[in-house]
């Protein structure tokens, strides 16, 4: 009998479903530079105070999900978007793109000694995407996890 393999718990099963997030090229640039400095990352969203409204980007493992927390998609290829339950329940209707302005984010996050932070812009899912959600199985969250 063969071991399977312990999936890696940042990257949960999110394929073939409508895509909620996205990165502009901008944004990518910086996510390859940061991740060949700092390894395997994610994001997440909270609706916290000080900078809660900007996506966080941590080495992956060092940010705790919660329970609660849903799985948007992965961007970049593996790299995982997490948003609170709370904040999920209010963006639920749009799609997000992650990008990155001039300026000085939340040290907490691994792009804030670059001079820039990321910035979310939104969109509202088309009548043709909440279709196609409403069809698909609901998004993974940090309970499924272990969270």
């Amino acid at each position: 009998m063969t071991d399977s393999p312990v999936p890696d718990p940042g990257v949960l099963p999110t394929t073939a479903r409508t895509g909620r997030v996205e990165l502009t090229s901008a944004a990518e640039d910086l996510l390859r530079r940061l991740t060949a400095t700092h390894g395997p990352v994610m994001f997440h969203q909270s609706g916290g105070c000080c900078d809660g409204s900007a996506p966080m980007c941590y080495p992956r493992g060092e940010f705790r999900v919660g329970a609660g927390d849903v799985l948007l998609g992965h961007v970049a290829g593996d790299t995982p978007f997490w948003m609170s339950g709370d904040q999920y329940a209010y963006w639920s209707h749009t799609h997000l793109t992650v990008d990155v302005v001039p300026g000085r984010g939340s040290g907490f996050s691994l792009e804030a000694p670059e001079g820039v932070r990321f910035l979310l812009r939104s969109r509202l899912l088309t009548d043709e995407e909440l279709r196609r959600i409403d069809s698909e199985p609901p998004l993974p969250t940090g309970a499924d996890q272990g969270a």
